[in-house]
């Protein structure tokens, strides 16, 4: 295998969690004889660019498609995230009538309605048809595709012109051809314009043990140092930089053409790589004794889970989330014998199974009728928001639980 930002060949595993089938690959309960594919899920960091990153064992296009299951607004809390990053950079950039924003990764209208509200032109490029047909009807003009050089200079531009902003969250991290995801962010990038684009930290995601967050849909790791490197690649640099509380501890990277004079680059920008150059994230030491911080956590899971059943009481889960199905698959967790059910908002998930350990998704109703003594939540990046809409477990006794960053009950 050869690095997908650099081509070097790589020999180096900073994790392996065997293999797990995609984690969004709902199971209709109804399909009995249904036989999952497992893939091997293991991670790869580049003695040469630092990028960390899988093998590419399962294409794009299985994963996003028409069946996606993942609907950003189903999240209130990033909803209310996506608001106030348009607020941010409207101000900031002087976006308004007149001005042009695209995102990639559009998912279901969930950032771009609020650019729609200010007048501003918009264009979602999303490849996941059902997400599209949920932003169309919020009004936000999307073009089902995955995003590239390609996508930009022929279908894009052409019909929409180049933006004033480009912008994506979570999304660097989901595709296999980094270099030609991003030199299509320089393609349809109007002079003097701005992107920007949120990613989770790979600087958290080590420091609080987020192995959860493995999985296929993510193709590489993503550090401020290696971001930086892949904009000069191309053409573009980094001039701002922010680290944000989302996904566990992520940033928001903003970028602009190479030659654009008129964004100096910011003193946020050498701080954060002279601080990752000092934790050693260039260097092979600072990515070893990683895969036993996963197995102290695999073992937190099973005492836990083991101790509340010889204790007579009820555990069920929250969110079927793409977190829980790698902790679980990982652990090797099969069945309702441990965790009755996982509870979950989002109609397209409900009555179907998780992945591998085949746990049943119900509606959220299903909590207050069983009335568990734990609550496991899986997203545990949104502890606090589910926390308070389950709040009346309390009434019972409840209590919450959490694995990531460790064993946590509240």
């Amino acid at each position: 295998m050869h690095c997908r930002h650099c081509q070097t060949q790589l020999h180096h595993v900073w994790a392996d969690l065997i293999a797990c089938p995609p984690t969004n690959a709902m199971v209709d309960p109804a399909d009995t004889y249904f036989v999952e594919k497992y893939f091997n899920l293991k991670v790869f960091v580049c003695h040469n660019c630092w990028l960390v990153q899988t093998d590419e064992n399962e294409r794009p296009e299985e994963i996003f498609n028409a069946h996606y299951v993942y609907f950003s607004s189903y999240s209130t809390s990033w909803v209310e995230h996506a608001r106030q990053y348009v607020e941010k950079v409207s101000a900031r950039f002087n976006l308004g009538p007149g001005s042009k924003v695209i995102e990639v990764a559009s998912n279901d209208g969930y950032l771009l309605q609020w650019f729609v509200k200010k007048g501003v032109q918009v264009l979602g490029v999303d490849p996941t048809a059902n997400t599209a047909a949920a932003a169309k009807e919020k009004g936000v003009d999307t073009l089902i595709d995955f995003f590239g050089t390609d996508t930009a200079c022929n279908k894009v531009v052409p019909t929409f012109g180049k933006a004033d902003l480009i912008c994506g969250s979570n999304v660097l991290a989901h595709v296999p051809d980094i270099n030609d995801f991003i030199g299509g962010w320089k393609a349809a990038l109007a002079d003097g314009g701005v992107l920007t684009i949120e990613s989770p930290h790979l600087v958290q995601l080590v420091a609080n043990n987020q192995f959860d967050t493995i999985y296929h849909e993510h193709y590489s790791y993503l550090s401020f140092s290696f971001i930086n490197r892949l904009f000069a690649s191309v053409g573009l640099k980094v001039f701002d930089v922010e680290e944000i509380p989302t996904h566990g501890g992520s940033i928001r990277v903003y970028g602009c053409h190479a030659d654009d004079a008129t964004k100096p680059v910011g003193p946020a920008v050498t701080e954060l790589l002279a601080r990752e150059d000092a934790l050693g994230l260039n260097s092979l030491a600072y990515y070893q004794g990683f895969q036993a911080q996963m197995d102290g956590i695999k073992y937190a899971f099973w005492d836990f889970l083991i101790a509340q059943k010889r204790a007579g009481k009820k555990v069920a889960g929250y969110g079927a989330a793409s977190k829980g199905t790698t902790l679980m698959n990982y652990a090797g967790y099969k069945g309702t014998d441990l965790i009755a059910f996982v509870a979950d908002a989002n109609p397209h998930k409900q009555n179907t199974q998780c992945p591998g350990c085949r746990l049943p998704v119900v509606h959220p109703d299903q909590i207050a009728a069983y009335k568990p003594d734990y609550v496991v939540v899986f997203p545990w990046n949104l502890s606090t928001e589910i926390s308070q809409q389950l709040s009346y477990i309390r009434d019972w006794g409840g209590q919450f639980v959490r694995f990531v960053p460790q064993l946590e009950v509240w």
